[in-house]
């Protein structure tokens, strides 16, 4: 079983390429919440330099990740020193990460860091809204709409962050998850995975499947606003991310999430039926998830229900 992998060029071709993937799109969002997109008109050239300062970040961050806390944990619990547990693990991830956004400090290093990446997020928020448009269109909704909820108002756009992220190797992969089993929050994720490092995971039909290293493709997942909007019918789905013996997984997750101040809600075409999700502030949603970011998604939208 593996993950679609779609050639999203045929949504530029003539009517029958357009309609196939169209209805390979719906397909992902429907039936798997995770896909991948090729063909997706981001220049390798871009795609090569990204890889390439990000490694060299991690690079300059790795000694500091040696001075984690989840490494100090592991140390602690291999000596069999008293104070620590397996279960102190079981609440850390094996990872090292910052954000990227349009206004926090970026690192002033490696070379052609910033420059390189802020191309990159110009592209990836380009094709993100590209994605949010045949969404729209293969729920009936009204081109934009996605995008549309999103915004509080003119004044408010959506938000935009790029999460760059390295699994360093592990040496006891069995008592350390990666990245802890969760949905996200947000609207629609556009993750440039390891081309030669698995580990990313999702939770389908009760099985634990790879999202398979696919060169230069984009790994499209959805987040839990998606799933109000579309009233259930595009789910947002559990994944993880394993660590490894061998192997240092390189990660870049940009997230195309509501304004803190939009409210969100079922669209009106969708809203007869099952689902019944709430309407409410997507900020109001997140004081909930930072909390529960772990745990079963379901008792949060009942949460944010009641706030």
């Amino acid at each position: 079983m593996a993950i679609p992998v779609i050639d999203f060029s045929k949504l530029d071709g003539d009517s029958k390429a357009m309609a196939e993937a169209l209805a390979e799109i719906a397909n992902g969002c429907e039936e798997w919440g995770f896909f991948q997109l090729v063909n997706h008109g981001i220049p390798v050239e871009l795609l090569e330099r990204v890889k390439k300062v990000c490694s060299e970040s991690y690079k300059e961050r790795e000694q500091g990740f040696k001075r984690s806390e989840p490494v100090h944990i592991l140390n602690h619990l291999i000596d069999g020193n008293d104070g620590v547990s397996a279960e102190d693990l079981k609440k850390c991830d094996w990872e090292d990460a910052f954000i990227l956004q349009d206004d926090n400090e970026w690192p002033s290093s490696p070379l052609n860091f910033k420059e390189t990446m802020k191309e990159y997020r110009i592209e990836l928020k380009k094709l993100a809204e590209k994605v949010m448009e045949a969404m729209d269109t293969n729920l009936g909704l009204q081109k934009g709409y996605i995008k549309k909820s999103f915004s509080n108002d003119d004044n408010d756009v959506p938000f935009f962050g790029t999460k760059v992220s390295h699994y360093p190797s592990c040496p006891h992969p069995d008592l350390v998850t990666g990245l802890r089993a969760h949905t996200d929050a947000g609207g629609v994720i556009l993750l440039f995975q390891d081309d030669k490092v698995g580990g990313l995971q999702i939770l389908k039909d009760g099985r634990w499947i790879d999202v398979q290293p696919v060169k230069d493709a984009i790994v499209i997942n959805i987040g839990d606003q998606v799933e109000v909007l579309s009233n259930g019918r595009y789910k947002s789905v559990w994944h993880r991310v394993l660590s490894l013996k061998d192997g240092n997984r390189r990660s870049i997750a940009s997230f195309y999430n509501p304004s803190y101040k939009a409210t969100i809600a079922p669209a009106p075409e969708l809203s007869l039926g099952a689902g019944g999700y709430p309407a409410f502030v997507f900020g109001d949603y997140m004081s909930v998830y930072v909390k529960q970011k772990f745990m079963p998604k379901e008792p949060r939208f009942q949460a944010v229900k009641a706030l």
